[in-house]
């Protein structure tokens, strides 16, 4: 019986070897974006959120467009509007209209948020250290090798 078989209480195997490896990718998604939500809600923000401030963090003082926001998001969102508008309310972010396209919106990062990230790069470097720390170098390289050749496309 598999670790994962015995996490999950069941006693059936699985269907095959890509299937008990889809639901401990899943598994361990969900453990680390857990962990990551729970980190964030100290500083009351969201993953989504503390990821649209790193985003603008990047952009530096020009900004992104929110299409722009969207297109870097390391999880698609349906609605990055909403979070500007949140993130705005708390002056952590200012919106102003393209003066030639008055339809596109650039949100750059004010200086709260860029207090509010530098509080929290430690901790949240910290998390995947943490997450991580039983693997050794090479197997954390082997890992991301795989999971980039898991997302290509196929030849």
């Amino acid at each position: 019986m598999s670790k994962l078989q015995q996490e999950l209480k069941q006693s059936q195997p699985f269907g095959s070897a890509a299937v008990e490896v889809f639901l401990n990718l899943v598994r361990t998604a969900e453990l680390a974006r857990r962990a990551e939500q729970e980190l964030l809600e100290t500083f009351d923000l969201s993953a989504p959120q503390y990821n649209v401030l790193r985003i603008l963090r990047g952009a530096g003082p020009a900004g992104h467009p929110c299409q722009e926001i969207g297109a870097r998001m390391v999880t698609r969102v349906p609605d990055v509007t909403r979070l500007v508008d949140r993130l705005a309310g708390r002056d952590l972010v200012e919106r102003r209209r393209c003066e030639r396209d008055r339809r596109v919106v650039f949100v750059r990062i004010l200086p709260p948020g860029l207090e509010l990230l530098a509080r929290i790069d430690a901790p949240i470097q910290a998390l995947p250290e943490r997450l991580f720390a039983r693997l050794s170098a090479p197997q954390l390289a082997q890992l991301n090798e795989l999971l980039v050749l898991a997302r290509s496309e196929p030849a």
